[in-house]
Formats: C-alpha cells, structure tokens, sequence
C-alpha cells in the first residue's frame, strides 16, 4: 500500500471503519484527539532560536513539535488530495492556533488533565464504536503509524461525502466502497476459517 495512494489508504481505513455509527463516533473524537495531543506538544521546547513571535498579537504561539504536527500533517493531506487536503490542511493549522492559545491560557499543570479527560473520552467512544458496532478491532492494531496519519483525513472526507457528495475524483467512492467491501468479506472468511 503505498503511502500516497489516497485510494488504498482511503481503503484501508474504511474497511476497518464500515458501521454508520463507528463512523459518526469517529466523526466526532478524531479530532479532538488531534487538537488535545497538541495542546499537550504546546509545552514542548521550542524548534528554533527565536521560537516565539508575535503575529496580530498572538504572543503566544510557538514554533514547537505542535507546529510541526500541523505542518506535516496538513501537507501530507494536501498532497493526497489538494480541495479536501487543503481543507484538512487549514484545520490542522486551527487546531495548532486554538491549542496554542488554550495550553497558554491554561498552563501545563491544568492543561495536562484536560488532555488526558479530552483523551480518555474520546479514544474510549472510539473503542465503544469498533467493539459494539463495528465488531472489529481498530485499524490501528494492524497498522498504527497509517492509522494516525489517516484517521482525521478520513473523517473529514467521509463528511464530506455524505455531507456534499464530494469525492476527490470521479467513481473514487465506488472504487473504494469495493475495495471495502472485499477487505471486509476477506476478514469475515479469515475469521470463520479460525473458528471452524
């Protein structure tokens, strides 16, 4: 599968992601996970010598792995697709302006305990979606690095599917559905096969 193939990822991801209410409760935790992991990267040092600047009066954005959780994973997105990518994109950057300004606001010694309530509540709804109604171990007991990098852009793209009907090319979602749909009935006969 190769790192940039949105189709196989995207494939990837929803096979293990096919239950409509997996998919709203992913909808609703990922990316909060991604916004409360960088209020918590917020306190880490600083990636240059002058980490801290001031741009329109936000003094207190820094320069740090925050940062660079944003950067990389925006570009990644839009790299995979440039309309929805540039979207995610956008919002990886928001997520690294509004951690910022909550991590300074609330200083480490209460924004830890925020991130580990925001943390525990979201990763156990997700796991209540994949064990109820998916029935399904998480993707990222198979492949945790693609599932990280995957989940918000995911998410955001089956949004936008249902929500617009978008698809980053024509017949994608077709494409990916069959793919799907194979993976899962792979799985399914894998899984009788160890029973029986």
């Amino acid at each position: 599968m190769g790192l940039f193939d949105l189709e196989e990822q995207f494939a990837f991801y929803g096979a293990y992601h096919s239950n409509p209410v997996n998919i709203v409760l992913h909808m609703i935790f990922v990316w909060p996970i991604a916004f409360t992991l960088m209020v918590l990267l917020y306190f880490t040092p600083p990636l240059f010598i002058h980490p801290q600047f001031d741009f329109w009066g936000l003094n207190f954005l820094v320069l740090n792995y925050g940062f660079l959780f944003a950067v990389i994973y925006g570009a990644y997105y839009v790299i995979l697709d440039r309309k929805a990518g540039s979207f995610a994109a956008f919002l990886c950057f928001s997520c690294w302006l509004g951690s910022s300004a909550l991590a300074h606001r609330l200083g480490f010694s209460s924004a830890w305990k925020v991130v580990l309530a925001s943390q525990i509540l979201c990763w156990t709804g997700q796991f209540i979606g994949h064990g109820v109604f998916e029935k399904r171990a998480p993707a990222l007991f198979d492949n945790l690095a693609q599932a990280f990098l995957m989940a918000p852009f995911f998410v955001l793209l089956e949004g936008l599917q249902s929500a617009f009907g978008y698809e980053p090319n024509p017949g994608f979602h077709a494409r990916v559905q069959a793919k799907v749909d194979a993976e899962i009935k792979a799985w399914k006969d894998s899984k009788l096969k160890k029973t029986s």
